[in-house]
């Protein structure tokens, strides 16, 4: 089915539908990840976010290394095994600092963890950078499928946000992406747009919030649209592309206080705890109204446990990398080992060759000294 047939479907059938093959490929698993906003500031002025470069309201923060490994590790102890770093555009967030960082988060994690940062467009080269350093995934939303909506909110085109999606994913990233629903200007029409074209670069992971009003913003005044067109989009996609990981967004819970659990059981099988500084998610304000504030991120996994179980779904801390990455990953392994194992049977067949060269002359060799021993004077005497 398409998009447009998919969103068609009565919410109780599309939302079971979605349900079923989440279930089917998952189970009743919801992995977690360890998000860290490690930087509020951001050179960018989207119309819509909080934390936007004009914003002048916003107590602008920035964490060390230091301390974002310290509480990476924080997490690790307590079991999680997925870690989501994200931030404005900060231009103290180089991608050489970004590189050197995922090295050594990736020293301290080992390669049991994911280590997936955010921060927005880059050079190819410094997707590389990154990955060498030890990233394994990277989220980069679109926010809307709309081009002239784009370049209007975001002041920058669609098309470079996409071009970098494609950059991701050459290099072997784990790629994730996604959009708000309900944003200013756009249209029924739209939603089914901008789910066609998350089906249509084939992440690995999608996240969908509604769009939620900052007062701090030039969209303060507008409505949102709740939390419905945030479900039908995360259902639709979950049938579109049943392998993906999808988290139930915060934005979802703050929208709804069971919002989370509504996505859940819509398709979705991902919770991220904010495992930052209480200080510091006071002040990554996108939208007002964000929940889990003032509490340590690690304190709410029991409470995230409870809300998962209500749908009839389990934490699990695992990495949880999502199917169709793993086989493309094993088929890059694949790729890989083949050349250097022709190489290598290449080198053992002549080492081979040497080493029968080199038999058959000691064998010569030998029977010379056969030859030498039977003829000599002594062994006649002896004989």
């Amino acid at each position: 089915m398409t998009a447009v047939e998919l969103l068609a479907l009565p919410d109780l059938e599309l939302f079971a539908r979605a349900d079923h093959s989440c279930r089917a490929t998952f189970g009743p698993s919801v992995f977690l990840r360890g998000l860290l906003e490690v930087s509020n500031r951001c050179v960018r002025d989207c119309l819509y976010c909080g934390i936007r470069r004009s914003n002048s309201k916003v107590r602008r923060y920035s964490m060390g290394d230091d301390e974002i490994v310290a509480a990476v590790a924080r997490g690790h102890e307590a079991g999680l095994r997925s870690f989501v770093l994200q931030g404005g555009e900060d231009p103290d967030f180089t991608p050489d600092r970004l590189a050197r960082l995922a090295s050594r988060l990736r020293q301290r994690l080992g390669e049991d963890s994911a280590l997936v940062l955010s921060f927005g467009t880059m050079h190819k080269s410094d997707y590389q950078a990154i990955k060498s350093g030890g990233a394994d995934r990277y989220l980069i939303r679109f926010e809307t499928s709309d081009e002239d909506l784009h370049t209007r909110l975001r002041g920058s085109p669609l098309a470079r946000r996409l071009s970098a999606i494609d950059d991701l994913k050459a290099l072997g990233f784990e790629v994730g992406t996604g959009f708000m629903t309900g944003l200013p200007g756009s249209t029924e029409e739209s939603l089914a747009a901008d789910v066609a074209l998350a089906a249509s670069i084939g992440p690995d992971m999608i996240g969908i919030g509604p769009f939620i009003p900052h007062p701090g913003t030039p969209l303060g005044e507008s409505e949102g649209r709740g939390l419905g067109p945030a479900l039908r989009a995360v259902a639709a996609l979950r049938l579109l592309l049943p392998e993906a990981n999808m988290p139930a967004t915060t934005a979802a819970g703050s929208v709804a206080p069971d919002g989370r659990e509504r996505m859940l059981a819509a398709g979705a099988n991902v919770l991220m705890p904010n495992i930052g500084p209480v200080d510091a998610k006071r002040d990554y304000e996108l939208y007002p109204g964000k929940i889990c504030l003032d509490e340590d991120g690690l304190s709410c996994i029991g409470c995230l446990s409870i809300r998962a179980m209500t749908v009839g779904k389990r934490l699990d801390r695992s990495r949880g990398d999502s199917p169709s990455f793993e086989r493309r990953a094993a088929l890059a392994r694949s790729r890989e080992s083949g050349p250097r194992a022709e190489i290598a049977g290449r080198h053992n067949a002549e080492a081979g060759r040497h080493n029968a060269e080199a038999g058959r002359h000691n064998a010569e060799a030998g029977r010379h000294n056969a030859e030498a021993v039977t003829h000599s004077p002594d062994c006649a005497q002896g004989a």
